[in-house]
């Protein structure tokens, strides 16, 4: 098959390493606005260039993985699946949630496939921990915690477009949250906090997040993100039931250490993930593989556009409820 890539960023770039490495993709085409990336990326991984979206959508593309700017991401997925073209998008589908729901509808109308980037979904721990929870082994599920703790934060002119943290970040956990357990999250109670560059305030952003979101069978889930993570990347998840408890991510390169004789990932030795590519490497690569298999016609898209869409929902709610100082349900933000 040949595959069509929108965007030779660093994302783009992991995805063509991943599109030269699958058995079932003969050819792939990127285009990128710089010109320059895109062939840098097609010469060290042996693909095609495109010098225009158009003349991507016209190479004979069979399906298309978009990791261009996030304002791109509505219109190629729309073109995309009105062409009949099988989609692999990374988060968001839009930069709202209105901007998703309207994208939801056009993709449901062309009955074309859809798959939403959210890798922890491939990703060997989480994987586990929903196998394990489904099987009952931990028993009655009463707590799950998940966190993403970046060590440094992005640049002002990211924080400024990104939606905030809990749309560009927590929406990671928040899709882990409902992946792995399996539920619905009903409401959330949400707060952050400025510490660090005066740029997060001025965005009304905040650099350091946590939210507790109740789920439809009353379990609790915490999230936790924060742009200032001193010891290094980490991005763990913990499931807490009446019979076993069981984490993700918990290794000798997570940045924590004890300070009370035990032994801890920080004391082991060994240094902490430089973040999201080198902790989720062979996640991005399932998923891609995946998605090949969605291209394929051998199987349905794991992640449709209406996963994305509850996952937002969630992240608006928590957003309301920072900004509001209140418990927000999830139906005061659907649309």
């Amino acid at each position: 098959m040949r595959i069509g890539l929108a965007g030779a960023g660093r994302i783009g770039s992991r995805h063509a390493e991943t599109l030269r490495a699958l058995p079932s993709v003969e050819s792939f085409v990127v285009a990128d606005p710089d010109a320059g990336r895109a062939h840098r990326i097609a010469e060290e991984y042996g693909g095609l260039v495109a010098d225009s979206v158009d003349a991507l959508f016209d190479a004979g593309l069979d399906g298309l993985v978009v990791a261009a700017a996030t304002d791109a991401h509505a219109e190629l997925v729309t073109r995309a699946a009105r062409a009949g073209l099988p989609t692999f998008c990374e988060k968001p589908l839009a930069n709202d949630n209105i901007g998703t729901l309207q994208v939801v509808q056009a993709v449901r109308a062309t009955g074309t496939p859809v798959h939403v980037g959210f890798q922890r979904r491939f990703d060997a721990g989480h994987v586990a921990l929903r196998e394990a929870i489904a099987a009952g082994r931990l028993g009655r599920l009463h707590t799950v915690r998940s966190c993403t703790l970046d060590p440094a934060p992005p640049p002002a002119a990211y924080v400024r477009v990104s939606g905030g943290i809990f749309r560009d970040c927590a929406v990671h956990d928040i899709d882990a949250v409902r992946f792995v357990t399996g539920r619905q999250v009903v409401e959330v109670t949400a707060s952050g906090a400025n510490k660090g560059e005066d740029y997060f305030a001025e965005s009304g952003d905040v650099d350091t997040c946590a939210a507790l979101l109740t789920l439809d069978d009353g379990t609790l889930a915490i999230i936790s993100e924060t742009r200032y993570n001193g010891a290094g990347y980490d991005v763990r998840f913990e499931a807490l039931g009446s019979k076993d408890s069981l984490a993700a991510g918990f290794g000798e390169q997570t940045p924590l250490t004890a300070v009370d004789g035990g032994s801890a990932a920080g004391a082991l030795g060994a240094l902490p993930c430089q973040g999201f590519l080198e902790r989720f490497g062979p996640a991005y690569e399932a998923e891609l593989a995946a998605f090949a298999r969605v291209v394929a016609g051998q199987a349905d898209s794991p992640c449709p556009p209406e996963e994305a869409l509850e996952g937002f929902y969630v992240a608006e709610a928590c957003d309301r409820s920072r900004r509001e100082r209140r418990t927000v349900t999830i139906e005061e933000v659907r649309q």
